[in-house]
């Protein structure tokens, strides 16, 4: 595969390389690539997310299954106290005013079981590290025990705990996700942003 010549190639971080077969395009966004890959024509094709950058242009990728796009991915901070979980889940509220999260999630504060509460942020599978990073900058922690993933998400949806409250995070995006015949009509360019 054959990629262009980038300047400010620290710029496409967190950006996806699309590879079409024929030729490669960079700088598509998450939802960008979620829309293509949900067509018939694309949904085979490749996918990267470029990791690093360096100024001599070469990217760091990694892989991404396609059905990754299609997935939710949580992270859930469990504990046997309301008023814990209660300050867990202002915590995670509060840190999203400080460093705005990556993507559109919810966050919410469930009761499992008598004695069990939880709070759960759930967000577009894909951007799983991103959200990693975010925690780990805002320095969230809790005394409980914590679980993440895709199966996780899922375990809670089946379970069908009382949420008690909920919270929509919204993200400050730097690129704006073009759809339709918008991101059609650019597809042969081999530098999207």
């Amino acid at each position: 595969m054959k990629l262009p010549k980038l300047q400010n190639s620290e710029k496409y971080i967190g950006l996806y390389l699309f590879d079409f077969g024929d030729h490669a395009g960079v700088g598509f966004t998450a939802e960008e690539v979620a829309e293509l890959l949900e067509s018939e024509k694309y949904k085979h094709n490749k996918v990267y997310k470029i990791h690093r950058a360096y100024p001599d242009g070469t990217l760091e990728l990694k892989g991404v299954p396609a059905q990754t796009f299609q997935l939710e991915a949580g992270m859930f901070f469990y504990s046997n106290a309301l008023e814990s979980s209660r300050g867990d889940f202002k915590k995670l509220v509060c840190l999203a005013d400080k460093i705005p999260p990556p993507c559109r999630a919810k966050v919410h504060l469930s009761k499992y079981g008598d004695d069990k509460y939880v709070v759960a942020l759930i967000y577009p599978a894909e951007y799983d590290d991103e959200f990693s990073s975010c925690l780990l900058d805002g320095q969230y922690k809790t005394s409980g025990t914590v679980e993440g993933g895709i199966e996780a998400v899922q375990r809670y949806y089946d379970y069908k705990p009382e949420i008690l409250d909920r919270h929509q995070l919204f993200a400050k995006s730097k690129s704006i996700s073009r759809t339709g015949q918008e991101l059609l009509a650019g597809l042969k360019l081999a530098i999207q942003r």
